[in-house]
């Protein structure tokens, strides 16, 4: 056997070496073929918007802005328990974990809580996976159109959690439509 019929994946191919005819080497057949696939595409139905006039639907598995969210009496869900940012592909979430103090019982449910929880924003891939691993449902990605707002600062990017707990009136609704239902 020799080594130039040995193929790994065993999809080897001969290329033949064969002469072009007087026709292929014009390469006019060619030139006709695209423009025949130019002129059926001056036919079709066109995709493109008028944006501020007409918006695009948005997909239904479609992942905005991160939240960390709030039970009903206002306080944070997380418990600094890190699966967040150890599911996270890019890396993007860090997290500091300390004991809550006894005056601190109406902030935190739990004993333990994240004092610092960042996200860069620069490294998010918005996937969705920290909000799928995360078993106290703190976190998850909003429906909502705004992702992040532009800067020119790097600093700006990484939200901490002034920008990602969410506001206590909008808790209290939550806990009042659940109450509701």
């Amino acid at each position: 056997m020799s080594i130039e019929s040995i193929s790994l994946s065993g999809r080897k191919k001969l290329v033949s070496n064969k002469e072009m005819t007087f026709w292929e080497r014009m390469y006019l057949i060619a030139i006709v073929k695209g423009l025949i696939i130019t002129i059926q595409h001056l036919f079709t139905r066109k995709v493109t918007i008028q944006y501020p006039e007409q918006v695009r639907e948005m997909s239904p598995v479609y992942r905005g802005q991160h939240q960390l969210k709030r039970d009903e009496q206002g306080r944070e869900n997380c418990t600094a328990c890190g699966l967040c940012a150890l599911s996270c592909p890019a890396e993007a979430i860090t997290m500091k974990a300390e004991e809550r103090r006894a005056d601190e019982k109406n902030l935190y449910r739990e004993e333990k809580y994240a004092s610092i929880y960042e996200i860069n924003m620069l490294r998010c891939i918005f996937c969705g996976l920290c909000e799928e691993a995360c078993p106290k449902d703190a976190i998850y990605l909003t429906t909502s159109k705004v992702l992040v707002p532009s800067s020119y600062e790097r600093e700006d990017f990484i939200f901490g959690k002034d920008k990602l707990v969410m506001p206590l009136d909008i808790a209290m609704q939550n806990a009042q439509l659940k109450n509701a239902n």
